[in-house]
């Protein structure tokens, strides 16, 4: 008996014509995929130290195994859960003060109806997300030292006293939430002003219709449709949330605010270079890459569950 002819071959050609057809998208693709595959997932391999003794001169290969003895020094230290302490009361600071601010600058953009003047305040508010935080540092620095600032200066000459907010414990964590919006307010409004230049004209259009004003059309329009932006953007900084912003925390750290400063890039930076333990240093990225997978897929859970999209 002859066998029935399959849809196999059909299918094949198919993709295969598909394949050529779009050559060009995968061939622009490819720099992409290269760069992931050399900076992203082939540095992986380099986990291994995680359980390892690791000695810069025998390398990975040659470095003893010490199985989970690196994982026991993170959770036997002293300093873990001040540090894990600090590190997520300052992630939830960053993501309650940088989304709401990004949110309500964008509605409030999106309602500007003279264009030069969205404009401008566009280009101000979006500007200083080019600025390093080196340079962040030295402008809150010329306001804020003790002495010679400008804002500490003012307020010695008026009588009110010595101010040194750059070291004082209570004010630090602030001052990286305050810095941390005027940096990246405007960036982050940008995603919410696209989202809702996509919401379809017509029903702002017939809620005038029905009688709507400015805040109803924003309450039941203009929120619902960027909330699985949101969401989006929050599953994704949940997921970040043990990272906490090296670079911004380990140019303001100074000594007399480690108790409140001190977070757990700045402690794996400590004890991969000050100290050469690169085993510890791993041991930890790979805990905080177990708890952020934890935390995404958690929050997409939970975003499903409450009505959201979600990532997947």
């Amino acid at each position: 008996m002859k066998e029935k002819p399959t849809a196999t071959r059909p299918v094949r050609q198919g993709k295969l014509r598909s394949i050529y057809h779009s050559r060009w998208f995968y061939l622009m693709m490819i720099p992409g995929l290269v760069y992931y595959i050399l900076f992203h997932f082939a540095p992986m391999a380099g986990t291994l130290i995680a359980f390892q003794n690791y000695n810069l001169m025998k390398g990975i290969w040659g470095s003893p195994w010490v199985g989970f003895d690196n994982f026991r020094v993170i959770f036997d230290n002293p300093e873990f859960l001040q540090i894990m302490r600090n590190t997520l009361l300052i992630s939830i600071y960053k993501i309650v003060g940088n989304m709401v601010p990004d949110v309500i600058l964008a509605l409030m953009l999106n309602e500007v109806r003279v264009l030069w003047f969205k404009r401008a305040v566009q280009t101000i508010t979006y500007g200083p997300y080019f600025l390093s935080w080196v340079i962040v540092y030295g402008l809150a620095f010329s306001f804020l030292a003790p002495g010679s600032g400008l804002i500490s200066t003012y307020v010695r000459d008026m009588g009110w006293g010595q101010i040194d907010l750059l070291t004082n414990n209570d004010f630090f964590r602030p001052m990286l939430v305050l810095t941390e919006i005027w940096k990246n307010t405007g960036f982050g409004a940008i995603i919410y002003l696209a989202a809702l230049a996509s919401i379809n004209q017509e029903l702002y259009e017939a809620a005038v219709v029905d009688g709507a004003g400015r805040w109803r059309q924003l309450w039941h329009i203009s929120l619902p449709g960027i909330r699985d932006v949101f969401v989006l953007l929050l599953i994704i900084r949940i997921g970040g949330i043990l990272d906490a912003g090296f670079d911004q925390v380990f140019i303001f750290l100074n000594a007399r605010v480690y108790d409140v400063g001190d977070i757990v890039d700045t402690w794996v930076y400590r004890y991969g270079f000050e100290r050469l333990e690169f085993g510890v240093a791993a041991a930890m990225g790979v805990f905080k890459s177990l708890v952020g997978l934890v935390l995404v897929v958690g929050a997409n859970r939970i975003a499903k569950k409450v009505g959201g999209s979600g990532i997947w």
